[in-house]
């Protein structure tokens, strides 16, 4: 067998591993801080001296800021350091088939401010049109000047115009070939980075949210569909075909007996068209009253039947992928997704009791606007993100 028909290996020059190595100290930070250079070297296993030109020249970049010293200790005194967030911004876009949304997002992953708008199915001259008109007012309100910024994150769902939907318009399939990118092309002229909304999302947890806690997890996304994110080691898992987490497309019984995709059933669609058959109109689920009663009686149940639908492909992620936790986000309202998770897993520990070892689920940190967060994430990627390479395991100590 000759080297080309084995698997694809990828080797590091000495450059990638250090541009690695750089990823490593600052999500060590960003984890730990404020921390000084010896526990940076102990919590990555670094020399001291790798420690100290990296975190010198991320202080030279403003990508670091001292944050006082640590006394009681012999000897000079050690400096902390953390992460500026004013280091760097980014611009964040979530396209989807009811919603748009744009954020600023600095170094820390703070949202610095955000504008969104309701669209039912959003042509790519609708989401040129919403970028081009909102983006001065987005920078002006975060208070961010357009030099400052890395590029621009967009996450979006694969095959958003190829999936048939009611109300889908006839050409609605030009997403399928349209060049995302050049939508963003002008006022800024900026670096544009294109992801799947759940990966988006699940990278920005990575990095923003409970991926601080749980090294590896299944990220559940609520949107108009359902999709999912796989992270493995603080690693997104793309899969061999880049289509991985994609457990939207699983096939459940419903609550008659019928099998239907679970995206027809967990899903902002599925519970908008609940709340239709019940004759309750949802321009918006966020400006619902959830003090209504006829409303919390729709939500109710139609959490009942997700939390069921979801049950069978939840044992499997805990059997398959051994994740610390499954962690569910989107634009569903808070309260929402917490009852969904609440009563998934009271269900999921009743049937799932012949499993070695079921996955807690929880409500994820960024919630609402992770793909957008995330999006704006993959702007820092060439700060933050370890490439997907062999350099995600310590193989030098290039600085």
């Amino acid at each position: 067998m000759t080297i080309a028909s084995q698997s694809r290996l990828i080797g590091a020059n000495i450059e990638h591993a250090g541009q690695h190595n750089q990823r490593v100290v600052l999500h060590a930070i960003r984890v730990a801080g404020p921390a000084t250079r010896a526990e940076i070297a102990e919590v990555t296993g670094l020399t001291p001296a790798t420690i100290t030109n990296i975190t010198n020249r991320l202080l030279d970049n403003g990508l670091l800021e001292r944050a006082g010293q640590r006394r009681g200790t012999r000897g000079q005194p050690a400096t902390r350091l953390i992460v500026n967030a004013g280091g760097a911004f980014a611009i964040g876009v979530n396209i989807d088939r009811d919603h748009l949304t744009m954020v600023a997002v600095d170094f820390e992953g703070r949202v610095r401010a955000r504008i969104s708008h309701e669209a039912a199915f959003p042509s790519p001259e609708d989401v040129q049109r919403f970028y081009r008109g909102h983006v001065d007012e987005l920078l002006r309100c975060g208070g961010i000047a357009a030099s400052a910024l890395s590029g621009i994150g967009v996450a979006l769902p694969d095959d958003l115009g190829r999936i048939d939907l009611p109300g889908r318009p006839r050409d609605y399939d030009r997403w399928s070939t349209y060049d995302v990118a050049s939508l963003f092309a002008e006022p800024l002229s900026l670096p544009v980075i294109v992801e799947n909304d759940a990966a988006a999302a699940a990278i920005g947890e990575m990095q923003f949210g409970l991926g601080q806690q749980y090294a590896s997890f299944f990220y559940l996304l609520i949107t108009f569909g359902l999709g999912g994110g796989v992270v493995v080691n603080s690693l997104y898992d793309r899969g061999a075909d880049g289509r991985s987490g994609e457990i939207g497309f699983l096939t459940v019984e419903d609550r008659e007996g019928r099998r239907r995709p679970l995206q027809e059933i967990v899903s902002l669609a599925g519970l908008t068209r609940a709340l239709v058959e019940a004759g309750v109109e949802a321009h918006s689920i966020h400006a619902l009253d959830m003090n209504d009663a006829r409303i919390t009686a729709v939500t109710g149940e139609w959490v009942a039947s997700a939390a069921q639908a979801l049950v069978q492909p939840l044992i499997a992620v805990s059997c398959l992928l051994n994740p610390g936790a499954v962690l569910i986000g989107g634009r569903l309202p808070v309260a929402l997704i917490e009852q969904l998770g609440h009563a998934t897993s009271a269900l999921v520990q009743r049937d799932g009791g012949h499993v070695p070892v079921l996955a807690p689920i929880c409500t994820a940190a960024l919630a609402a606007d992770s793909p957008a967060i995330g999006a704006a994430l993959l702007a820092f990627g060439h700060l933050l993100l370890p490439a997907d390479t062999p350099a995600q395991r310590r193989i030098s100590d290039a600085a």
